[in-house]
């Protein structure tokens, strides 16, 4: 009889605490009765478990989808799945909202002109999440290219969903607002490979060996140990200047990004063979006649 009671007592106990805590849940935590809506502790809650059960699958799913990708193809598919989380979880907030009786249609309404109100202050931010978006749909950038924008020059870090992190030559960080690419020229020097096409020009005096000239542009820049295709390079006569005759030696580098090292260390060697050869680089030169008028 005594155990009988023990355990009807248990069960009253037990009962009682589920009540407190269902009571607990059932706590109203904002109403307005204006647009049905009513906030509960527990509809947080369900709202919070929901959205962090979300999460676990998402990033469940992208180690799934990621771990046999190399590298390159996984940097690429992490910054487009961060920008579809995003949805998905607004995506979810809204048919959890939906399916506790929450009219979203009514918060939207409610919330239209504070909406229009931040969507014409944010508006550029908004360009630079679209253009984002376009930036890894069409493969224009990838990390790791090297990009020319507005005569700036960098070696893209990262793509985020706003802007886009480069390195620069001279090893600063150039953040760049993604509305920028559509806005702009963007010269993508890596697109085609990592191999570039440069050029270093040159005057020489009139009445130079033209034929010597081109034979020392080319010793100059094949002697060079960072070019490479020698059997590419090639030099144009470019031009009658008015003070010279104008040169272009063409070479081929596999790193464009430090081109600018191996292209002063042409113009050094340019200047050594010149002066061993007695070749001539001019300045400007202008003859100023006087005449004397006699009266």
């Amino acid at each position: 009889m005594d155990q009988n009671l023990d355990k009807i007592e248990k069960v009253i106990s037990k009962s009682s605490i589920w009540e407190k805590f269902v009571d607990f849940l059932d706590l109203i935590i904002y109403q307005n009765n204006k647009h049905t809506i009513e906030i509960t502790i527990g509809y947080v809650l369900l709202i919070c478990i929901i959205l962090l059960a979300t999460s676990v699958l998402l990033r469940w799913g992208r180690k799934l989808l990621t771990r046999n990708m190399p590298q390159e193809d996984k940097v690429k598919f992490v910054t487009v799945f961060s920008f579809a989380r995003w949805l998905i979880y607004a995506i979810v907030l809204l048919i959890v909202l939906n399916s506790i009786g929450i009219d979203v249609t009514a918060v939207f309404a409610a919330s239209a002109a504070l909406l229009i109100g931040i969507g014409l202050a944010l508006q550029t931010l908004f360009q630079d999440i679209i253009s984002g978006v376009f930036i890894l749909v069409d493969q224009t950038v990838h990390v790791g290219d090297i990009i020319e924008l507005d005569g700036k020059v960098g070696r893209v870090e990262e793509i985020k969903l706003r802007t886009t992190r480069a390195v620069t030559i001279d090893n600063r960080v150039l953040v760049i607002p993604n509305h920028l690419y559509l806005t702009n020229s963007l010269f993508n020097w890596t697109q085609n490979g990592t191999t570039t096409r440069e050029s270093v020009t040159v005057g020489v005096a009139y009445g130079s060996d033209v034929q010597l000239v081109k034979k020392l542009l080319l010793e100059a820049a094949n002697s060079h140990p960072e070019v490479i295709d020698v059997s590419a390079t090639i030099v144009q006569f470019t031009d009658f200047g008015d003070s010279s005759l104008n040169f272009k030696v063409i070479f081929t580098l596999g790193d464009s990004f430090n081109a600018n090292n191996p292209k002063s260390d042409v113009r050094f060697e340019i200047d050594r063979l010149f002066r061993e050869n007695n070749i001539t680089i001019p300045f400007p030169q202008r003859d100023v006649h006087i005449f004397q008028n006699k009266s």
